[in-house]
């Protein structure tokens, strides 16, 4: 395994969001250990309004959005991949050929596209916002999308209360604007539905508070912009709820999108414009905001500066494992000892294997949560340990990465189902299946959960054939450990691969 890549002063980075009306490109250059923007792109690709009767992106949603990403490379040429980090959000969520798209799209890009969950997705918009705004103290952020909203509470740069709503300026269009007419009745229809949504978090966001509001993104961008130009704004340029009654009320005005006319819209913002402005309005009325300011920070940057912490080795993946193991009380010298075990087959045999250091952090963090599901019950704890990490929300992880964590842990003991086979190679080839196979025998080895240090173990891999080598009489002297490897060289077979020791 090759160490991992190290960001050089004056390296360069990237990040690209593919949101639901979106795609957006940042490009930026490590400056004393800062991250400074030197070019963005974005591209209303709209996504989210290519969805067909069955939830399928239909061919030419997919083909607008490959176009954009083809452009999209040409300004990645510069980047190394392993400063890369692409994201998808609601639509490809939701979407279900997202498969099949994201795999001509990574093609594109050559590098994995990671779908990220909702909170998730609210967490690195905080982050974006928390480094590109100055000031400090508790903020409320507000980031209207084209597929959903996300609602933050935090503290400088920690987020309290993270939470994903299904509301969006694309998605609100499409139900409650679809042929573009614009009447009171459509209006109040969508921020009904949107109050509906809110009513979800309002009452536990009202009681946590805030001292600012800031909103994020194109929706409240655009909403900022106009009403600065109408004087709408407050004296310091920011959105008032006074100001968006009077916006709502020249926008009921007109009939048809076509006839907004508004100094500093976009065109290609006026058909989603009505759906933005209602969920605007139904925030503020339901969370009682009075002003809200708006920042340039979002998704792309918070991903940049996510991205910049872990090569600092300031990992949020890490914290997350930390908080699971303390929240179901995993047993953490057990979990060491595996963890140990684990990376000491892992090195033997990375070369032979190909792995790089992804495989290597979510081997170690299998190992770690392994037992997570014991919390639950002592029969069949890893089935529950796979569900738990399958369905939790998890601070860093995407969901594919969460999925083949939750593969890991649920297949490390028992026979393993030819449907839990399929899962592991469609969700991660042969090289999720090394990876099973090695925090099998890490936890097969630590069985007993002695407390005393193993003794040398060496293994060789050659394609398919898994070779442990003990001490001389080392094994003779550990019957159940014999007689473990015996059964796990059943469940090796029915994996495709061989295991023999010596």
């Amino acid at each position: 395994m090759s160490p991992p890549a190290r960001l050089r002063e004056g390296g360069l980075m990237a990040a690209v969001d593919l949101g639901s009306n979106s795609f957006h490109l940042a490009v930026a250059r490590f400056d004393h250990g800062e991250v400074k923007l030197i070019q963005g792109l974005s591209e209303k690709v709209q996504l989210g309004a290519g969805f067909d009767e069955s939830g399928r992106l239909t061919d030419e949603a997919q083909a607008r959005a490959l176009a954009c990403l083809s452009r999209f490379a040409r300004h990645l040429e510069g980047v190394d991949t392993s400063f890369l980090r692409i994201v998808g959000t609601n639509a490809l969520r939701v979407a279900k050929n997202a498969p099949a798209f994201l795999k001509r799209a990574e093609k594109i890009l050559q590098r994995p596209i990671e779908v990220i969950a909702g909170r998730e997705e609210a967490r690195l918009i905080y982050l974006g916002v928390s480094h590109t705004l100055a000031g400090s103290g508790r903020r409320l952020v507000v980031d209207i999308g084209g597929g959903s909203t996300e609602f933050i509470i935090g503290d400088n740069f920690e987020p309290l209360a993270t939470e994903s709503l299904h509301m969006g300026c694309v998605s609100f269009t499409s139900r409650f604007f679809p042929e573009g007419v614009i009447t009171a009745r459509h209006f109040e229809r969508a921020i009904t539905a949107a109050r509906q949504e809110l009513a979800s978090i309002e009452t536990q966001y009202r009681d946590l508070g805030w001292d600012a509001v800031v909103g994020s993104s194109g929706t409240i961008k655009a909403v900022c912009q106009v009403m600065q130009q109408l004087g709408l704004a407050s004296d310091t340029g920011r959105i008032t709820a006074q100001g968006l009654q009077e916006l709502r009320r020249q926008i009921l005005k007109l009939g048809h999108v076509s006839d907004i006319v508004l100094p500093g819209l976009k065109e290609d913002r006026k058909p989603i414009l009505p759906a933005g402005l209602a969920i605007v309005c139904a925030v503020f009325d339901a969370l009682g905001i009075q002003e809200m300011e708006y920042s340039d920070g979002a998704l792309r940057e918070g991903v940049l500066y996510d991205m910049l912490g872990r090569l600092r080795h300031e990992d949020v993946r890490d914290r997350s494992v930390q908080a699971m193991m303390a929240r179901y009380h995993v047993d953490a010298a057990q979990a060491t000892r595996v963890a140990q075990t684990a990376s000491g087959l892992l090195v033997q045999v990375e070369g032979q294997l190909a792995l790089n250091e992804d495989d290597r952090d979510l081997l170690l963090r299998a190992a770690r949560l392994h037992e997570v599901g014991l919390a639950v019950s002592h029969s069949g704890f890893h089935k529950h340990g796979a569900y738990l990490l399958r369905y939790s929300d998890m601070a860093g992880f995407s969901r594919p990465v969460q999925e083949r964590l939750s593969l890991l842990v649920g297949s490390h003991r028992r026979k393993l189902k030819p449907e839990q086979y399929n899962a592991i190679v469609e969700a991660g080839g042969l090289t999720l299946l090394h990876l099973c196979a090695l925090l099998r025998l890490s936890v097969l080895l630590h069985h007993s959960r002695s407390r005393d240090a193993l003794p040398p173990i060496t293994l060789q891999v050659d394609g398919l054939d898994y070779v442990l080598s003990f001490p001389a009489g080392w094994l003779q002297g550990q019957p159940l450990m014999a007689e473990d490897l015996s059964l796990e060289s059943a469940v090796f077979a029915a994996l495709g691969l061989s295991l023999c020791w010596r």
